[in-house]
């Protein structure tokens, strides 16, 4: 991880409160059912131990926060808090950096906008400030997007993303490891089972090679719902083909298509304000410092005259 001089001019340094939601309220475990998934969980096994900043990253359903909980498991907060958040509500709150400890997952943090990716970059330099990092909080981070690529296009900071990429998990789609999906479809079913009480269910004759044969857009978390589907559905525990209920990969256009909304600059204008308001529950003093703007500017903004310099 990369050291940053104090920037702690508008700092936002939100606490992790303790939580009533222990480690073992979530029994899942990572399973590693493929070399992709046993070479990450490796790499969480070398670098836990002195872990104190990560990214996370990978399309949405790919596992990355019970890969998360696998990193703080393996790292010395296991017994500590674990709290996450979406990291652009999370930035909408202030507290001192002194109540900070254990593990907090801020989630899709490629949605940040500028003033967000700010306020986040300001809060990583103010943890790395000192000579030795907080020796009570790891940081970690998700995102559907690779943020050096982001960052290659103008569209994140390039000195957040350099600073949260120095430790990076890519966590696979399920279609490039489908050799996984058999072994990942049992564990799950078994889990399923376990939650309802029932004997375990079993994939029948062709319904594995129907289930590796789609191509999972939803990746993991579309394949548990399937397969809970007809554990519900499903009177047998023998899983027949006929019983996976997949939904195309490619629907028909007439079904996704919508119409084309002209916008215009002054309505995304508008659509952020009310974005950065809504995060904090109206307080316009709040949002304004937050969007870099004055308060009588946003009072003229939404009066609904034009963004003046």
């Amino acid at each position: 991880m990369l050291n940053g001089s104090p920037n702690s001019q508008h700092a936002i340094v939100p606490a992790i409160r303790p939580t009533s939601e222990p480690y073992s309220s979530n029994p899942e475990s990572f399973i590693c059912a493929s070399p992709a998934l046993r070479r990450l969980l490796l790499q969480a096994e070398m670098v836990a131990p002195r872990l104190h900043l990560a990214s996370l990253e990978g399309e949405p359903g790919t596992g990355k926060h019970l890969f998360a909980q696998t990193l703080r498991q393996k790292s010395p907060f296991a017994t500590a808090p674990f709290l996450r958040r979406d990291a652009r509500e999370w930035l909408a709150t202030e507290a001192v950096i002194s109540d900070i400890g254990g593990t907090l997952y801020l989630d899709r943090i490629d949605l940040l906008s500028t003033t967000g990716q700010h306020l986040l970059l300001g809060f990583l330099k103010s943890l790395q400030s000192e000579a030795k990092p907080n020796p009570r909080l790891l940081v970690l981070t998700s995102s559907h997007a690779r943020l050096l690529y982001l960052a290659s296009h103008g569209h994140f900071l390039p000195d957040l993303a350099f600073r949260l990429a120095a430790v990076r998990f890519v966590l696979p789609p399920l279609r490039e490891h489908r050799e996984a999906i058999g072994p990942l479809a049992q564990a799950i079913l078994e889990r399923i089972c376990h939650r309802y009480q029932q004997p375990i269910a079993t994939l029948g004759p062709g319904a594995l090679q129907h289930l590796i044969q789609h191509s999972w857009p939803g990746n993991i978390r579309e394949l548990a719902s399937v397969l809970e589907s007809c554990i519900l559905d499903c009177p047998s525990a023998v899983i027949p083909p006929e019983a996976l209920s997949l939904v195309p990969a490619s629907p028909p256009p007439s079904v996704i298509a919508e119409p084309l909304v002209p916008i215009t600059l002054d309505a995304a204008i508008h659509r952020h304000i009310q974005f950065v308001l809504d995060l904090n529950h109206g307080n316009k003093l709040r949002a304004a410092r937050q969007l870099g703007i004055s308060r009588s500017t946003l009072y003229r903004i939404l009066a609904g005259d034009a963004l003046q310099p």
